[in-house]
């Protein structure tokens, strides 16, 4: 194995060089020799199949070594290194195969003398309206009544409530989680598959009809988006829910307390409507002005390979609902193929600059996002798009979208902090 290091600039390296192919076919001899000796039961049944895995893994274990080697080169810090290794070059020559491969090193961020006073925007705190609390108040207490049957049955109209059941198909078989029983849909919520409440206007009690739906390209199941789909739905009733009455009873029951009424309730809507609106400001107007005080303060070299990972994750977010021959002109047309990446080069050099500070900063300040906290904002995401919240977080963890989740929530929490500071 021969290696050579190249520093690029201050935190950019290239680990360059040639591993023998036969170091490669003794790795997979080793390999092929470990599966041997295990039991007969724990080795799987297609053997050309087992010889690609194997061949696989050794390519992979030989790729490892040759960037360690490079590392040891280079004399970089381990616990330094940012991110994975960026793959430039794979070139298979006569007896061995050369690698190209670029990699970082955490960029020094000086945040010591940053005064989050120069960050903040100021702002004024919003005050809730009498009539914004009153019609809030009024939803919550529409929203707990029970739902009972209408006494007279009638089609569906939109904005009824249904009780149905549904049973989906793709390809004639049912699939998971497509099937549900005695199913409350508000008709014209926009919670379901797009096309699938439409569809069920004007169904009488006891009707089936079939319900025909394509499920949107960015689906958060894999399995299941762009397909379409074929749902076998009943109506069993229609129902309705009668507001309940808005006194100290009502309030003592919401609230749990014997000694609440009707002004705590009020109170209590009062800071949620104040909290909601805050929100609305801090996402259109604070936190944009945020991140760009925090991006013209600092001024430090990227992470090429970082950069460049983040410009492929763009790239596939921004094609994600391309049709199969959209698809296809991009791979075929390479110059078209390179405009697209560089398009979104400077949001993906800005989203790894911002990324690093609130890194750096969030560290300083010891503000930390536990695992809870991402699955529960998940959760709450789904709620409020009306996706399956475990659906969602598979997806988030099988694209490896974790990591990313995490740091919009230190996002958020470190910039909640940085305007807890300067309040008008």
């Amino acid at each position: 194995m021969k290696v050579t290091v190249e520093k690029v600039d201050d935190i950019n390296y290239i680990i360059s060089g040639t591993v023998d192919n036969s170091v490669i076919e003794d790795k997979v001899a080793k390999l092929k020799e470990e599966a041997a000796k295990k039991p007969k039961d724990e080795k799987p049944k297609d053997e050309k199949s087992a010889d690609e895995n194997i061949e696989q893994d050794a390519a992979g274990q030989v790729f490892q070594d040759f960037i360690n080697a490079g590392i040891k080169e280079g004399n970089l810090d381990v616990e330094n290194i940012l991110g994975q290794p960026g793959l430039k070059k794979y070139e298979q020559q006569d007896d061995c195969i050369y690698f190209e491969v670029e990699v970082a090193v955490t960029p020094e961020i000086n945040v010591d003398d940053i005064d989050f006073k120069d960050i903040a925007p100021t702002y004024t705190k919003p005050t809730a309206s009498p009539e914004a609390v009153e019609a809030k108040l009024a939803e919550f207490a529409q929203n707990q009544a029970p739902f009972t049957k209408l006494e007279k049955p009638k089609p569906i109209e939109n904005g009824d409530v249904a009780v149905i059941d549904f049973t989906g198909y793709i390809d004639g078989k049912p699939f998971e989680g497509g099937s549900a029983e005695k199913f409350n849909i508000k008709v014209g919520s926009n919670k379901f598959i797009p096309g699938f409440e439409e569809q069920l206007v004007g169904m009488e009690y006891g009707e089936e009809r079939d319900v025909i739906v394509t499920f949107p390209k960015d689906y958060s199941a894999d399995d299941l988006a762009g397909k379409e789909a074929k749902f076998v739905v009943k109506l069993h009733e229609i129902q309705e829910q009668k507001a309940e009455t808005i006194d100290d009873a009502f309030a003592k029951k919401v609230l749990n307390n014997e000694t609440a009424t009707v002004e705590t309730l009020k109170k209590q809507f009062s800071e949620q409507v104040t909290a909601e609106e805050l929100s609305q400001i801090y996402m259109r107007e604070l936190k944009p002005k945020i991140v760009k005080a925090l991006l013209e303060k600092f001024d430090f070299t990227l992470p090429n390979n970082i950069v460049e990972q983040e410009i492929d994750a763009k790239v596939r977010e921004k094609t994600r609902g391309f049709s199969e021959d959209q698809h296809k002109a991009y791979m075929e047309d390479k110059g078209k193929f390179k405009e697209l990446r560089e398009s979104v080069r400077d949001e993906a050099r800005k989203s790894i600059k911002l990324a690093l500070i609130v890194e750096a900063l969030a560290k300083r300040e010891g503000i930390d996002v536990h695992e809870q906290e991402v699955i529960a904002a998940l959760g709450y995401q789904a709620t409020m798009t009306g996706q399956d919240p475990q659906a969602l977080l598979k997806y988030y963890q099988d694209n490896n979208l974790m990591t990313a989740a995490k740091m919009g929530l230190t996002e958020d929490k470190l910039f909640g902090h940085i305007l807890g500071f300067h309040k008008a």
